[in-house]
């Protein structure tokens, strides 16, 4: 019976990914407020559809590739609103998607060059993507003239870098080591 209802997960999912429009046109129209609202609405169906795909196990391919994606393109569409709003520097937006180019590249090279590549997140990944998250929360909040200290933005920007850094060479330093190991084989 349940699984009639397989599809929801994912269309909560394509849900997120439309959200990302009118959260970029709040932020880059500095209706911080209404970002904050689409933010909201947006974690809760990405929180609503993992219950449900683990609940139920209404688990897809496209849905674990599409779920991650749909986090990427709004925290990305954050970094970016943000940057040409002039809250945050360039070379922070530049950072945030250079690791993630360097993922998908390096993960496409090594599917390509080496063999099946299955996406799976590391802890310092997981890390990384809580911490930006967090800080764009803070950010937001404090641009919306909700409570929040202003010292957010300058120790967030710091926290993202380290972070963005950290897991970047995480990732290069694990696929590098198990590309060559599977080459030698």
């Amino acid at each position: 019976m349940t699984q009639q209802w397989r599809w929801i997960p994912n269309a909560l999912t394509f849900l997120r990914i439309l959200l990302i429009v009118p959260f970029a046109a709040a932020l880059l129209a500095a209706q911080y407020r209404l970002a904050l609202i689409i933010f909201f609405v947006a974690a809760a169906t990405d929180a609503f559809d993992g219950f449900l795909a683990r609940h139920f196990n209404w688990k897809s391919r496209l849905g674990a590739i599409a779920d991650p994606l749909a986090d990427k393109a709004l925290l990305i569409t954050a970094y970016l609103m943000l940057t040409l709003n002039g809250v945050l520097p360039i070379w922070l937006f530049a950072l945030v998607l250079g690791r993630d180019l360097l993922i998908v590249v390096g993960g496409m090279a090594f599917h390509y060059g080496v063999g099946r590549f299955e996406m799976e997140p590391s802890l310092p990944g997981k890390l990384n993507t809580l911490v930006q998250i967090l800080v764009v929360l803070a950010i937001i909040i404090l641009l919306a003239g909700l409570p929040m200290q202003p010292w957010v933005r300058d120790v967030g920007i710091i926290l993202v870098t380290a972070s963005a850094i950290f897991s970047g060479g995480h990732y290069l330093v694990v696929w590098s080591a198990r590309a060559w190991r599977a080459k030698r084989q």
